[in-house]
């Protein structure tokens, strides 16, 4: 049986890792259920890519670091050394690249639609500002127009 918060679990563990399997285990969900839910449910595929993007900049900055530093070993918790594979990094990269450009589009887009929404309500209430300051002008002029 799946937990209640599956998703959030996922989605944190595969921005985390860009793993699908490693992000399963640690939902406690199949593969099988991630791949429908992302089939289905549009907001879930949504995070998805983005959690991925995320993924693949961590990967990006650590390969960078690695490379700047020397640091193309690591220390496991059992003391064993384990070599980074910087090839395999260079090739998952360049295999995701095109995929993570879509999505970082997509992300601007989304942002830039925001901020155009939030132009125009800014606008639509300056006008209604507009329109009632001059409808109580008009209401004035013509009250002094009456007492006249």
């Amino acid at each position: 049986m799946a937990r209640k918060n599956w998703q959030s679990i996922f989605i944190n563990e595969l921005a985390e890792t860009s793993n699908v399997k490693q992000a399963c285990e640690a939902a406690g969900v199949s593969q099988s259920l991630v791949y429908k839910t992302r089939r289905e449910k549009a907001d879930f595929a949504r995070q998805w890519y983005a959690a991925l993007a995320e993924g693949y900049d961590n990967l990006e900055m650590d390969l960078l670091l690695r490379l700047r530093e020397g640091r193309l070993e690591d220390t496991d918790e059992d003391g064993n050394k384990r070599k980074f594979d910087v090839g395999t990094a260079f090739r998952c990269l360049a295999a995701h690249r095109e995929n993570v450009a879509r999505e970082k589009g997509r992300q601007t887009l989304a942002d830039e639609v925001v901020t155009m929404k939030s132009i125009n309500a800014k606008i639509d209430k300056l006008r209604q500002n507009e329109e009632r300051a001059a409808a109580l002008k008009a209401k004035r002029a013509q009250r002094k127009g009456q007492a006249a």
